[in-house]
């Protein structure tokens, strides 16, 4: 994939769930991790990376251009590259404020 890294900052959004407690929302799902099989997937991911699978319309993450397919590399500085979907997850859910560089595919140059 030859790309650029795209700095990414995502403040989630502090809302109520169901039994009242504040939660952080940041509004998008992931796929991959070293721990998943990537041929299998349905987003034909050619690496065993972090990737973008959903963006809920109007939520952080789209407001803060965050795209289906971008490839999560770091997260708060933390490498994303070479870990487990579970991981991954834990840690996007752990901060309130996400500094993301993501891989971009077709975006080359700034």
């Amino acid at each position: 994939m030859e790309c650029l890294s795209i700095p990414i900052t995502l403040h989630k959004e502090s809302v109520l769930d169901h039994e009242g407690r504040e939660v952080h929302r940041c509004g998008f799902k992931i796929g991959g991790g070293i721990d998943q099989d990537f041929r299998k997937s349905p987003q034909s991911y050619s690496d065993n990376g972090i990737y973008v699978t959903e963006v809920q319309e109007s939520s952080p993450a789209a407001k803060a251009g965050l795209r289906v397919n971008d490839k999560i590399l770091q997260c708060n500085g933390y490498d994303l590259t070479m870990c487990t979907h579970k991981k991954a997850v834990d840690y996007i859910k752990k901060y309130p404020v996400l500094n993301m560089l993501v891989a971009r595919k077709g975006v080359t140059h700034s």
